[in-house]
């Protein structure tokens, strides 16, 4: 089965590595400035580099939609660059999954693919998408709605080690951002760790710089620009979260359901 995703951060790239360790060919469709976060787990760095390695998985940058049966033949997750999804058509893909995470319908529509699968709020079982997986943090996490919507967005992160907003950076100001630390690095409270349009921002604790965006990318105030890890592994900053596992999970899930025809 072939299976497009639109999106490639770490959450997508979570799903995208599930589904080809399960055998299915997987494409992702990515914006031409990508703003994941947490680069080293995120397929979207494809874009600039031309490829990506996430744990044993590699991701290559098709230029067209004609390239992408090559880099699947050779294995890979084939990225290209994609914002309207206007290679759905050409690649009819088996399903189409919406991993943009923006927390409302950017534009996917149930009749992109035979199974089209939501993530997070945002989108409704049977109306827009034929399946949503929830994407927020406690008892229902990654389990597959056929019927409803996922939780409403709760506007905050997920507490590690009893940090949550502080854990995030945040653009101070409009302007292109400085990366000043590299993801991995261990940090003390109030290290300066980015520069935002001549601002700088400063850590608010001491922790593992997770995730931060590529240097010259232009962002606005309030965006999140950057991931502090409280947990002090370096390690962590290059493997899939337990979430975006556990979503893709739930992908998985509705696919092998879709498959066998047992649907809810």
């Amino acid at each position: 089965m072939l299976v497009v995703l639109r999106g490639a951060g770490d959450m997508g790239t979570g799903v995208a590595i599930r589904l080809w360790r399960s055998g299915f060919r997987v494409v992702a469709l990515e914006v031409p400035c990508p703003l994941a976060v947490r680069r080293t787990v995120s397929f979207s760095e494809a874009v600039h580099d031309g490829r990506a390695r996430v744990e044993e998985v590699i991701a290559a940058r098709a230029g067209t939609a004609a390239e992408v049966a090559a880099i699947l033949d050779d294995g890979m997750v084939a990225v290209l660059v994609d914002r309207e999804g206007a290679a759905i058509e050409t690649l009819r893909p088996d399903a189409v999954v919406d991993a943009i995470l923006a927390k409302r319908n950017t534009g996917t529509q149930i009749e992109m693919a035979p199974l089209v699968v939501g993530l997070g709020p945002g989108f409704a079982a049977g109306e827009d998408v034929h399946a949503v997986v929830e994407t927020n943090r406690g008892p229902d996490l990654g389990r597959v709605y056929w019927r409803g919507s996922a939780e409403a967005n709760t506007g905050r992160p997920s507490p590690i080690l009893g940090q949550s907003e502080t854990r995030v950076i945040r653009a101070p100001t409009d302007g292109e951002i400085r990366a000043l630390r590299q993801i991995g690095e261990i940090v003390d409270e109030g290290a300066p760790v980015a520069q935002v349009g001549g601002a700088t921002v400063h850590a608010p604790f001491q922790g593992v710089i997770r995730g931060m965006l590529r240097t010259g990318t232009g962002v606005m105030a309030g965006l999140k620009v950057g991931d502090i890890d409280p947990r002090l592994d370096p390690s962590l900053c290059f493997r899939v979260s337990d979430k975006a596992l556990a979503v893709g999970g739930g992908v998985l899930e509705a696919l092998m359901m879709y498959r066998s025809g047992r649907l809810v």
